[in-house]
């Protein structure tokens, strides 16, 4: 799924919410670009983003690119990453805690498997009859996407790209580090053993986003 069919997916009902969400799918961008996206001018889209800014949403930052006078790009807050919703978020760490406090670290381990065993099986039945590399890689992107994980994907030369703008468990995923262990884990698992699935980007490592990156082996069908 392309940035442009994710944010159409999303139903945005304002040019706030576009931009929001333009801002999440694609990271810190310019009042032009953004006023291209938008199908309006970069001026409107500026006085836009003064409004957010105003809300605590958004902020903008000078960057130097080559010769000439800085770029001011424009990025999400924290307020502004959180409007996007972090499932049950506190709910959530207050269970894992629990389970932790009740059944110790092995308990919770437990926990974390079964959760990985029932979502394999979950994406195995959405992924059968689907032989390519690339279908696996669209159809997990498309699973991931109703999951609220905003993911994309794109084929580059070969080398597929998984890409998720955010993650509704993050909140959990900060109070136990396992559920992206389990998660990768599970992503080779759907995708084969035809190709190798490497994370290049972490959220939890202070990265906009998720993204992996998925290599066919050698004499591999793509």
């Amino acid at each position: 799924m392309s940035s442009e069919n994710l944010e159409k997916s999303h139903a945005p009902r304002s040019a706030a919410d576009r931009l929001l969400t333009l801002l999440k799918t694609r990271g810190p961008q310019t009042a032009s670009d953004l006023g291209v996206a938008l199908g309006t001018t970069g001026e409107n889209a500026r006085q836009q983003l003064a409004r957010l800014a105003a809300e605590g949403l958004a902020e903008a930052h000078a960057e130097t690119r080559g010769v000439g006078r800085p770029v001011q790009l424009w990025q999400l807050t924290e307020a502004g990453n959180a409007r996007f919703p972090d499932a049950h978020a506190e709910l959530t760490v207050q269970l894992l805690r629990a389970v932790r406090s009740t059944f110790g670290n092995a308990g919770l381990d437990k926990l974390i498997d079964a959760r990985e065993n029932e979502t394999l099986t979950n994406y195995r039945r959405e992924m059968e009859g689907i032989d390519s590399i690339e279908g696996r890689v669209s159809k997990l992107a498309e699973i991931r996407s109703r999951e609220g994980y905003m993911a994309e994907w794109r084929n580059e030369d070969g080398v597929f790209m998984l890409i998720e703008n955010h993650c509704p468990i993050c909140a959990a995923a900060l109070a136990c580090q396992n559920f992206c262990r389990s998660e990768l884990a599970v992503f080779q698992e759907v995708i084969g053993p035809d190709a190798a699935v490497e994370r290049l980007d972490h959220i939890l490592a202070g990265a906009r986003r998720c993204a992996y990156r998925i290599v066919p082996k050698v004499g591999q069908v793509r």
